[in-house]
């Protein structure tokens, strides 16, 4: 699944006279600020991941040019930042990204590799000489690639070009979980038990998780954004946990090196933003929410957290500014933390920069944006995106698509205006993840602030299938599938600048249909009167009033009085509709009573018997396979192991058997739905 914002989210109220007040945000994707800003008060702001805007004197002396070392939605917010300031701007890009929002909004761009990130994004030769060539003063790597390298950042001192984030010490020792857990230890900041060492092989690892007590957690000293991250309950977890994490931790950051420590179940993920300057000064701004996560990465945030007090909040705050100052740290940053169900907080990691993009809950999806249209106009709500219709969604990218943020003055207006936001958010092209973010928010364990990093594996244990309705939603959705069938025909009869008479008067006809969703079968009645649709379904009565624009993306709909906002994905002569309604996109049938009659001497086709074969189940790199023709395989066992926005998944039998074919090796690039193995 693609994601909708996805990344980190950082709290921000804005910091200038004649300012609204600071409010609460919760988020459903990632921010990243540049400034100074007050501690907020007790508003809430709902948010999906943003950047601030920058407040700064014009007088003040800034740099003539600034080379952006990133990609996508941050390299927009910087970009747009930088412009307000006067400040000239280069974009870098791969051969894929040419045709990106930010290389058009850059002064000046240029190509510094192919598609893969190691030979692109985190081609250090190639962006050197890109910095060379546009004669730029500084560099802003936003998050991730080379944003807390301290190769990078040593290059660039070398050549006297500023690097806009901390300085190598602090890159050295905060980005490195190893480093920083020592650093933390000694400027007595509560730290999680574990081995402070490099893990060096899996027999190493078994031994030491043996000593720390199950469960564990193993992560890349050198990540960051869930990558290179697992959890082992036991040896054989553990085993397969070096390697993934391993393998992962080389293909993200170029660096292999592992950790071990005791991973605390059911905890919140609870992180303060920091801010120092060069002159020994650092301060702490408050908190942000980020137990709602899937792999280890954030779904939704939320600040402030309703589930501290003021004495852990100032306590967290000063642990955090004592680490950056431990550090000489001279940047905007982060600090996370876990909190236990007591209040017992442990240092997790520093970040030298606000944050990282999210995967969500599924599988990356790839594809070309076809439709896209932000819900900016609504009250209360902001977007950052890196992204425009037509935009292509990468195999070799994070499969972000924005970062949404509401706020209001209370937790209770910045949900609703979340969900509203969700509903009006209108992306065509790529599967995502709007039912999930939507159906976090309405939660009731959410709403009472009831949650933990393990909400998600709690409330979804077989995965997230979408909304379910209730009984009055179904018949919600039902009238609403009836009325779009029939006003779908009723235009079809119109002719224009023609006067032939109608075959069915439109306002007096009774439609007798038939609509089946999630197989069952429906009988619904229709009729209309002007923009208002009488429909009467299983028993219930309901009218339904919309303007019946079916060229617009956004259908708003008034049933029985409650206004909805819904999205017709698709339909065709058959009656198919996709609708997308709270949320959620159902597949529904409509037909007319006659048709839906003919229908059942129609033949259907025979589904794929699908336990003797392995699919593909997104596009991505084949890393390895275990198996070759010949081979029994159990019920289970891995089989191959593809890469796709930077996560290795591993591909597994579903049936005990022996292996007839082969159709992939190594390398291959491989899309959704390919052939892999077949079993006989």
């Amino acid at each position: 699944m693609a994601g909708l914002w996805v990344g980190v989210v950082s709290l921000v109220a804005a910091g200038r006279r004649g300012r609204r007040p600071p409010q609460q945000l919760i988020r459903s994707a990632a921010l990243w600020t540049l400034k100074h800003v007050p501690h907020y008060s007790r508003q809430h702001l709902m948010v999906s991941r943003s950047l601030g805007s920058v407040g700064y004197d014009p007088n003040e002396k800034t740099f003539d040019k600034i080379l952006v070392a990133n990609r996508g939605e941050i390299a927009c917010r910087v970009i747009r930042t930088c412009k307000k300031m006067g400040i000239k701007t280069v974009a870098i890009h791969s051969d894929v990204d040419a045709n990106s929002v930010h290389v058009k909004m850059a002064d000046e761009a240029v190509c510094v590799g192919p598609a893969p990130t190691s030979k692109s994004y985190l081609n250090m030769d190639a962006i050197m000489e890109a910095i060379k060539k546009t004669r730029a003063q500084a560099v802003h790597p936003g998050y991730g690639f080379l944003s807390e390298n301290q190769e990078f950042a040593r290059c660039l001192a070398a050549e006297d070009v500023i690097f806009i984030g901390p300085d190598r010490h602090a890159i050295q020792a905060m980005g490195d979980k190893i480093e920083s857990k020592l650093l933390a230890k000694k400027a007595k900041v509560n730290t999680i038990p574990g081995f402070d060492g490099v893990v060096k092989d899996a027999d190493e690892a078994v031994r030491i998780a043996r000593e720390i007590g199950y469960p564990v957690m193993i992560k890349a000293s050198a990540g960051g954004g869930g990558k290179g991250m697992r959890i082992a309950w036991d040896d054989e977890e553990t085993r397969d946990g070096f390697r993934f994490s391993s393998q992962e931790a080389a293909s993200s950051f170029g660096d292999d090196r592992l950790l071990i420590e005791k991973f605390i179940d059911n905890p919140r993920h609870i992180e303060i933003q920091v801010l120092g300057d060069k002159h020994g000064n650092a301060l702490w701004i408050n908190e942000r929410e980020c137990s709602i996560q899937r792999r280890n990465q954030k779904v939704v945030e939320e600040a402030p957290s309703i589930f501290l007090d003021a004495e852990t909040r100032r306590a967290m705050g000063e642990q955090a500014v004592a680490l950056a100052k431990a550090v000489n740290y001279s940047s905007a940053g982060t600090v996370e933390f876990l909190v236990d169900s007591k209040k017992n907080f442990y240092f997790l990691e520093m970040n030298t920069r606000l944050q990282d993009p999210y995967k969500s809950f599924g599988l990356p999806s790839i594809g070309r944006l076809s439709q896209y249209q932000e819900p900016l106009h609504l009250p209360g709500v902001r977007v950052d995106s890196g992204i425009q219709p037509g935009s292509d969604i990468s195999i070799y990218y994070d499969p972000m698509i924005s970062k949404l943020i509401t706020y209001g003055s209370d937790r209770t207006e910045a949900l609703k205006r979340m969900e509203d936001a969700l509903d009006n958010y209108v992306i065509r092209g790529v599967t995502h993840n709007i039912a999930l973010l939507r159906e976090v928010i309405i939660n009731s364990r959410f709403v009472k602030g009831d949650i933990s990093t393990k909400f998600l594996s709690d409330e979804y244990p077989d995965g997230f299938k979408g909304h379910t309705l209730t009984k009055s939603e179904r018949n919600e959705l039902l009238a609403i599938a009836s009325s779009l069938f029939v006003a779908s025909q009723l235009r079809a009869q119109r002719f224009q600048e023609q006067s032939r008479v109608p075959i069915i008067k439109p306002d007096m006809a009774n439609w007798e249909l038939s609509i089946k969703l999630h197989d069952e079968v429906h009988t619904a009645v229709a009729s209309n009167s002007g923009s208002t649709f009488s429909v009467e379904v299983d028993g219930s009565k309901l009218d339904v009033t919309s303007t019946w624009n079916l060229a617009l993306p956004l259908l708003s709909v008034n049933v029985d009085g409650t206004q909805r906002t819904v999205q017709c994905l698709s339909r065709d002569a058959g009656g198919n509709m996709s609708i997308q309604f709270l949320g959620t996109v159902y597949n529904v049938r409509v037909l007319t009573k006659l048709a839906a009659e003919l229908n059942e001497f129609m033949l259907e086709k025979v589904a794929e018997d699908t336990s003797s074969i392995l699919r593909s189940p997104m596009p991505g790199v084949v890393v390895a396979v275990s198996v070759k023709p010949g081979d029994v395989v159990a019920e289970g066992q891995e089989i191959c192991v593809i890469e796709a926005m930077k996560m290795q998944n591993s591909m597994t039998a579903g049936k005990t058997g022996k292996v007839k074919s082969v159709h992939c090796k190594a390398g291959d690039t491989v899309g959704e739905g390919d052939l892999l193995v077949e079993l006989e």
